[in-house]
């Protein structure tokens, strides 16, 4: 078939689609089916639960020793004991045993005198029904146990059970195909990471959505990969709604360019109502009604159709089996640094929190849709509505926590410059001393330290050169935190230097080269340690920024520095080896700097930032540290004059 450009519909605001949406399948509520009640954990009672047993269905002991009537105990004391003969006027019980016909209270084994086989004394009464579970304590037959619309838990499974109720009336679990299109993917089971070649993208969303379908209490199916052609996905869709699925979900093609197939699809075979949502990530998404089951076209980047999902299909899927909506906590935050933000959609922007000083602190995580780890490492979504643009520092949103808040307290934040061995100390804390977590941001060592002085921070990570005596860090403390008392700590001494392609086709030797040769240079970002070293060395190499192609191309991280030359996007970079060595890139060593923890004194001795320092100068971080390459731990722990 010939393919054409689409054209978004008019995009509606998250909640206007989400009404669209929800008024349309007011009624699409999923079939009632029986099931044993063993089955039912999670499902939700299509008609009420009536108890047939009374629990206990009989007087029981409540506790071991004798079954009596309680008038002859009447009178009992020490000083004029009362006699009783087992299997005449008392009855020898267990708990939970029936009690024998003619009795009504138990007496404690404990208080109780056995004088011989045919003999026991008490010294003290009992009342009528002591120590008994009467029938019916718990549940009487006929009472109502549960009503509908009532969602069964662990202990409505044990309450159910012991009312005699075994099976129960409950909403089916909607059943949900995804259909994965794109003449780029390939299944992970299928290739290999050396197989891939450029162009080629590793199908992950049908995986994600699956799980987030179960976690919504829906039953999803995976549709083989369907590559980018109208009349297949139309068939497939056609197939799906006509048959057993109550949703489809198409992943990818929603969006306007020509080879995007969701919505003719979905015009083709119904009515498209919803075409684009003024939201990012997640702004193509589309909604239809299809033979009246409603049917999503979900954004192909991953956080995008996360996003899409979590705002409107698992709301749906949750009301389709009256499930409640999913609880989140919400908590306000302080800003590390001000976020920008575009008007006219809501930003769901990923964060990282830490608590410091009692205040919750946010910093912000990269934005691209297709960043899935951006919500692997986040800690929480903040929602920049559509009407503002941006969040000042002394603003304080409210961010919806992805992880519990006892895990977030329990977290030193670490904002600064990137450094690979920071990935090895929150591991070795966590394998050292679990529940104790590390979240660093990478905002440079200038930013770290603005960090420290904004008290938005435990500690900064920093290697900042003083061009004047050599030496890293000091002067810029001294500088831009002179009335905050500060520790400052070697972390690891570390080679930096060129990152080129393997084999160092270009033969990169020095700073000129990049001039002389025309080469392209990835940078670091402003106010970056390796930024400062770069422009120290261009300065002492007699270069200005306009002699290097790609001077204002920067990334945040020396692996992102390192990938943009795997990918060839740059013939060089400055970084540490650890990085070259991770992505098999040769290295042009410049020179050894010292990578620090500044410590504001306050936290210095606080529990985990002594299990942190610690942990640095153990042999099992050093020696990780050091299977890296290019670091040296020979100061590492060392405390620096400042």
């Amino acid at each position: 078939m010939t393919s054409k450009r689409n054209v978004y519909l008019d995009t509606q605001p998250i909640e206007t689609a989400r009404q669209i949406l929800m008024d349309r399948f007011k009624d699409r509520v999923t079939d009632v089916e029986t099931i044993d009640v063993t089955a039912a954990q999670g499902r939700v009672l299509a008609s009420p639960a009536i108890a047939k047993l009374s629990s206990p269905n009989f007087h029981a002991a409540a506790m071991d020793g004798m079954a009596v009537d309680a008038k002859q105990t009447f009178g009992a004391s020490e000083d004029a004991p009362k006699v009783l003969v087992p299997e005449e006027t008392g009855f020898w019980v267990n708990t939970g045993h029936a009690m024998p016909p003619g009795t009504n209270a138990v007496i404690m084994i404990e208080h109780i005198n056995i004088i011989d086989e045919t003999t026991v004394e008490i010294e003290a009464p009992v009342f009528p029904w002591q120590h008994v579970r009467k029938m019916g304590e718990d549940i009487v037959a006929t009472k109502l146990l549960f009503p509908r619309g009532h969602q069964i838990n662990a202990y409505a499974m044990g309450a159910l059970l012991s009312g005699g109720v075994f099976q129960v009336n409950v909403y089916k679990n909607p059943r949900v195909l995804i259909i994965p299109t794109g003449s780029e993917l390939v299944q992970w089971h299928e290739t290999s990471p050396e197989q891939m070649v450029p162009g080629q993208v590793i199908e992950s969303n049908s995986t994600v959505l699956k799980a987030l379908c179960r976690d919504n209490g829906a039953v999803a199916d995976r549709h083989p990969m369907l590559k980018d052609d109208l009349e297949t996905i139309t068939n497939a869709v056609d197939r799906a709604v006509k048959g057993e699925y109550d949703m489809v979900c198409i992943i990818g093609g929603s969006s306007a360019g020509s080879e995007d197939f969701a919505r003719p699809v979905m015009a083709s075979l119904g009515r498209v109502m919803v075409h684009g949502v003024t939201m990012m990530p997640g702004k193509p998404v589309l909604m239809g009604d299809l033979s009246g089951k409603p049917v999503f076209g979900i954004p192909g980047y991953p956080v995008s159709a996360i996003v899409a999902f979590e705002q409107f299909v698992g709301p749906l899927l949750r009301f389709m089996q009256k499930l409640a909506p999913v609880e989140d906590r919400f908590e306000p935050v302080a800003l590390a640094r001000k976020i920008a933000s575009k008007l006219g959609q809501d930003e769901f922007l990923r964060v990282k929190i830490g608590s410091v000083d009692g205040r919750l602190i946010a910093s912000q995580l990269p934005r691209g849709s297709g960043s899935i780890t951006t919500l692997t490492e986040a800690d929480g979504i903040i929602q920049i509505p559509k009407d503002v643009e941006g969040i000042s520092e002394t603003e304080t949103p409210t961010a919806r926590l992805l992880k519990p808040l006892s895990a977030i307290e329990n977290t030193l934040v670490i904002t600064g410059s990137h450094d690979n061995t920071l990935d090895l100390l929150a591991d070795q804390m966590r394998r050292d001393h679990d529940g104790i977590n590390i979240s660093s941001s990478h905002v440079g060592s200038m930013g770290g330290l603005m960090a420290i002085r904004n008290n938005a921070c435990h500690l900064a990570g920093a290697h900042l050169l003083d061009p004047e005596d050599g030496s890293y860090n000091v002067s810029y403390i001294k500088k831009y935190l002179p009335n905050m008392p500060v520790r400052l700590v070697n972390l690891v001494m570390r080679q930096q230097g060129f990152i080129v392609p393997k084999g160092n086709p270009e033969n990169i030797g020095s700073i000129k080269d990049l001039k002389n040769k025309k080469l392209r240079f990835i940078n670091r970002q402003a106010g970056s340690g390796t930024r400062i070293l770069f422009d120290y060395k261009l300065l002492d190499a007699g270069l200005t920024p306009a002699d290097i192609i790609g001077y204002d191309n920067d990334e945040y991280t020396h692996m992102s520095v390192a990938v943009a030359v795997l990918s060839g996007r740059a013939d060089a970079g400055l970084g540490i080896m650890a990085a070259a060595r991770a992505l098999d890139l040769d290295f042009v060593p410049i020179v050894t700097e010292s990578y620090d923890l500044v410590i504001p004194e306050r936290f210095f001795n606080t529990p985990n930032v002594q299990i942190l320092l610690e942990t640095i100068v153990g042999d099992a971080f050093k020696q990780r540290v050091q299977a890296l390459g290019g670091y040296g731990v020979e100061r590492t722990g060392q405390e620096i004059q400042i």
